[in-house]
């Protein structure tokens, strides 16, 4: 049933239901209850949260094997709770750091460092873990550092996944990497980054990674910019001050594009062109740009 179809007056009624039954140990009847309330927008979450956490029956861990709780402040998730071609949104938004995962993982291969052997990742602007709960999975918490500027994502992370992680900063030059990364993992950072930050977040970045280890990042690139009608510069940037973020200055993480040519000048003039291992257009949700710099 699609989430319209239930008035947010009787889905809080099934929340209510739902939570009086659990408390008198009635987990059936309580299942059945908060499943209907998690249909509707205004109890999803707080639904789904009380199915996740007491491991009722219908919980995404019982299909998935990883924890599939979900901050009320991950702005990824309310994207695809308010985007008109999402029916269902909890799945949707755990599908897709699924297909994120498979995608990495794919890519990796591709350069002949098969994500299970890396021994140290770094997943950078991070988020509230719509891929690091399946990054984890893969990987194990030990071996899984997070970073976002948005300290509560952080937090939340920490604390739900068992990862480590510290806050970043607005300023790439302020950032302080605890240690080096045999992988570090940029998933849409690029695409949003003004042109005057653009290169100074890369070279930072690349300091975080180990000798041998791989810096791989996504971009909208040429095809991006084609689907929405942007014009790029003469240089191949454009950039527009909004995005879906809701916790960070639009002037600072906007919607940026940037086409192969301006990636590689980028690169080639912080560490050289040698460093790209691998360049695959609309590899990331058959959309953004894939870049994979390997640190010889």
């Amino acid at each position: 049933m699609n989430g319209t179809e239930l008035d947010a007056e009787r889905a809080m009624a099934l929340l209510r239901e739902g939570e009086a039954l659990l408390a008198a140990g009635r987990r059936e009847d309580a299942a059945g209850a908060l499943r209907r309330a998690r249909e509707a927008r205004a109890t999803r979450l707080a639904a789904h949260g009380l199915i996740e956490r007491h491991g009722l029956e219908g919980s995404f861990a019982q299909m998935m094997g990883l924890d599939c709780a979900i901050s009320p402040q991950d702005d990824i998730f309310h994207f695809f709770d308010g985007h008109p071609t999402s029916t269902n949104p909890l799945r949707d938004y755990l599908a897709d750091g699924w297909r994120t995962l498979s995608e990495l993982m794919l890519l990796l291969e591709s350069v002949d460092r098969p994500l299970l052997k890396l021994g140290s990742v770094l997943e950078f602007a991070s988020g509230h873990g719509r891929f690091t709960r399946h990054l984890v999975k893969a990987v194990g918490a030990g071996g899984v550092t997070v970073s976002d500027v948005v300290e509560d994502a952080v937090r939340f992370s920490r604390q739900t996944f068992g990862v480590r992680g510290f806050a970043s900063q607005a300023r790439p030059e302020a950032v302080r990497w605890p240690e080096h990364y045999d992988l570090v993992f940029v998933l849409s950072l690029f695409s949003h980054l003004p042109r005057g930050s653009w290169a100074r977040w890369l070279a930072r970045l690349w300091d975080a990674v180990a000798p041998g280890g791989l810096l791989v990042f996504s971009t909208h690139g040429t095809e991006a910019a084609r689907r929405v009608g942007r014009a790029l510069d003469g240089e191949g940037y454009a950039f527009n001050a909004a995005s879906e973020s809701s916790a960070i200055d639009a002037q600072e993480y906007g919607t940026a594009y940037t086409d192969e040519r301006f990636v590689r000048a980028q690169v080639r003039a912080l560490m050289g062109e040698e460093a790209i291992a691998r360049f695959e257009p609309t590899w990331f949700w058959h959309h953004q740009d894939a870049w994979v710099l390997r640190r010889d």
